[in-house]
């Protein structure tokens, strides 16, 4: 009779887990191909007035009339504050005048305004294209500095495999939190800012540290031990699991505590990374390192048939 304990097959379910993800990721990935993302005034020219007290859309209407303003949306945000959206197709050295106009006339309603944005389109399209920017040199910078880390790994994996696994589970975290919020924007109105893009870089961070973690492991254990590359990954996913979730779960409840507790203005913030953290967690042990056995299979079946095919045919 077999006494010795049963060991957890991550590896042997992966298929399972890249179903999960699929799961994740594609509810998400129709919503941008189809509506985009809820882009705030960041991304498009306009004006944001954060105000207290007795709002409506009939008393902002009446402030604004005459002034010319277009696209006029009111929003409660929370705790007695309303955003009113606008903009103001006036020449941007008459901004500031309307501006002023437009407060007093909400004064004269008894609203207060707590703050005021205002975004030109030269602006906007410099953070939309920064932000893109930013986060393609991080991907490259990401994948380098892997290579570069791993670069004494033992066979069978290549420096270069780690790097595109990291990739890999990177892309699997942003996306999923990019349909999230294109979800949010299409249903519920959400947008967002410069600060989202924030929130993204920071999830990226975050999910290439854990991933990183279960790998350093893994090049450690191919050093001292021998035997199948799928049980070694295994082995190295179930010694760090219990690490990758207890400093996870750490910054969750952080989160969480400044997310219900708050300020309004940075609650979007604190969801992304709310979402994207978890996210992370689950793809560094889920996905990156099997992934890195999916690209060795691959690799054996393909030295397989190579092989196969230099034979010389009989007769």
């Amino acid at each position: 009779m077999n006494n010795q304990p049963r060991t957890l097959n991550i590896i042997g379910k992966r298929r399972f887990w890249y179903a999960i993800s699929l799961i994740m990721i594609v509810p998400g990935l129709i919503s941008l191909l189809t509506f985009g993302l809820k882009l705030g005034i960041d991304f498009n020219s306009g004006q944001l007035s954060v105000v207290r007290g007795n709002v409506t859309a009939n008393r902002v209407d009446g402030a604004a009339r005459g002034l010319g303003f277009q696209d006029i949306k009111v929003v409660p945000s929370g705790s007695n504050e309303t955003q009113i959206r606008f903009r103001d197709p006036a020449p941007q050295a008459a901004h500031e005048a309307n501006h002023q106009k437009f407060k007093t006339a909400l004064v004269a309603r008894n609203i207060t305004e707590l703050s005021f944005d205002s975004v030109g389109p030269t602006v906007s399209s410099a953070i939309a294209r920064n932000a893109i920017v930013s986060l393609v040199l991080v991907s490259l910078a990401i994948v380098l500095y892997v290579a570069w880390a791993f670069r004494n790994t033992p066979p069978p994996v290549s420096p270069w495999g780690f790097g595109i696994m990291a990739i890999a589970a990177l892309l699997h975290d942003a996306l999923f939190v990019l349909g999230v919020f294109s979800l949010l924007g299409h249903f519920f109105g959400v947008e967002i800012d410069a600060l989202f893009v924030t929130a993204i870089l920071t999830v990226i961070g975050f999910s290439v540290h854990d991933t990183i973690v279960v790998f350093d492991r893994i090049r450690e254990n191919l050093r001292r031990e021998r035997g199948d590359f799928e049980t070694i990954v295994n082995h190295s996913i179930l010694e760090t699991i219990g690490r990758s979730i207890n400093t996870s779960l750490t910054v969750l409840l952080t989160l969480l505590a400044l997310f219900l507790f708050g300020g309004q203005s940075i609650r979007m913030f604190v969801l992304a990374l709310l979402i994207g953290i978890a996210s992370g967690t689950y793809s560094s042990i889920f996905n990156a390192s099997p992934l890195l056995v999916t690209l060795h299979n691959w690799r054996l079946r393909r030295m397989e048939k190579e092989r196969v095919g230099l034979k010389p045919k009989k007769g």
